[in-house]
Parts: C-alpha cells; sequence; structure tokens
C-alpha cells in the first residue's frame, strides 16, 4: 500500500482518486459480483459505473466461522486477504497484501475497543505500530461513520446512504463510500470489508458503536 498517511500528497500509480484531483466517491453494494445463490460479498462501482472492487465469498449460510475474505479489483486480482484472528477478544482481523497470507507479516490489524462511557471505536494499527493509525467512528450498520487518521483525527474516508434523489434514500446494502485522495483505496475498502464483519446484523453478541 503505497500511500496511508494524509499529509502525503504524492501521487503513486495505482492510487485512484475522483475528478479534478478531488476525493474518489465510490458506490458499495453488499452484493457479490457472482450471481451463484448464497454468494455474499461485495461490488464496488466508481462515479462511471465500472466495476473497481469485489469481494466474492461463499459462507452466506455460515457466518459465525467465515473464514479469510479476498479482496479483488474488478478484473478479480487478488488486492488483500482479511483473516480473523482465532479467540480474540476485540474481534481481530489481520490484512496480508496479496493472495497468499501464511507465514507473513499482516499490513495492518483491525479491532473493535471497548471504550467505558464513551463511544466504542474501531482501531486499525498498520505493520508495527504500537498506537492506531486510523480510528473509525459512528455506526456501521446505519451506513453513517468516519474513518480518521489516528494523530490528527483527520477524516480520511467516509460512509454515508445512498441516495437515489433529493428524496430517496436506497436500503443500507447499497452505500457510498467517499475517499481522500491521500488516503490509499485498496486500504480503505479492506476496512470497509472487516467493518461489516465485526459489526453484523441480527443474531450476533458483536455491537456496533
Amino acid at each position: 500500500m503505497s500511500r496511508i498517511h494524509p499529509h502525503e500528497n504524492k501521487s503513486h500509480d495505482g492510487d485512484h482518486v475522483g475528478e479534478n484531483g478531488g476525493p474518489a466517491v465510490l458506490t458499495v453494494w453488499k452484493k457479490s459480483s457472482m450471481a451463484f445463490q448464497g454468494t455474499d460479498g461485495f461490488s464496488v462501482y466508481d462515479g462511471e459505473g465500472k466495476l473497481v472492487f469485489r469481494v466474492d465469498n461463499y459462507s452466506r449460510k455460515n457466518r459465525w466461522l467465515t473464514g479469510g475474505l479476498v479482496l479483488m479489483d474488478g478484473v478479480g486480482k487478488p488486492l488483500m486477504t482479511l483473516k480473523p484472528q482465532t479467540l480474540s477478544m476485540h474481534d481481530r482481523w489481520n490484512g496480508f497484501e496479496g493472495e497468499e497470507c501464511s507465514k507473513r507479516t499482516p499490513a495492518f490489524s483491525m479491532r473493535k475497543r471497548w471504550m467505558v462511557h464513551s463511544k466504542d471505536c474501531t482501531e486499525v494499527f498498520m505493520t508495527r505500530s504500537s498506537s492506531p493509525d486510523f480510528l473509525i467512528e459512528g455506526c456501521f450498520q446505519k451506513r453513517c461513520c468516519k474513518v480518521m487518521w489516528g494523530q490528527s483525527r483527520k477524516v480520511v474516508a467516509e460512509i454515508c446512504r445512498k441516495k437515489a434523489n433529493a428524496s430517496v434514500t436506497l436500503s443500507d446494502d447499497v452505500f457510498s463510500l467517499v475517499v481522500q485522495p491521500c488516503c490509499d483505496r485498496n486500504l480503505i475498502m479492506a476496512i470497509v470489508v472487516v467493518m461489516d464483519r465485526i459489526c453484523r446484523k441480527s443474531f450476533t453478541p458483536f455491537m456496533c458503536s
């Protein structure tokens, strides 16, 4: 991941920004690009309707036992493998670059932090970090949360409800993801995928802030 820090403005190959160098506005569809019954995943489109990310998972009926998920680009190239950490008290997940992740150091780890008398918060630690590099606050279930750079709390990405027009809001299976050009879009999408697993709906003990 070439860029993770908001203060870095240098352009890199593989980074994606919106028009005129502005934020990238993506439409995230909580549905696999595969049309098979029981498939669970994501299809993500840019402003021109081009498929830019996909996650195809076949464990919709076994969400409690889900293993690693692979974030791919629009043509199916593996970008990151996301795996839950066994027996974690904080619902910790690790992210590895590429598809094969055995015996490798994760590029980042992500966990839910439970704070007494305060809002819950999800933390993201990049490799070898002792303090969180990113914080996610808000409610992912309601599609209303922000990803902030941990030190400055600068907002680098935001998840919000998708509107068909000024008066019609789509279901929470379709939502907008706005990523600032200073941040790695692959990393942010990986964070979104993990948030979907941490903040689960129904029949789950995990809570969303």
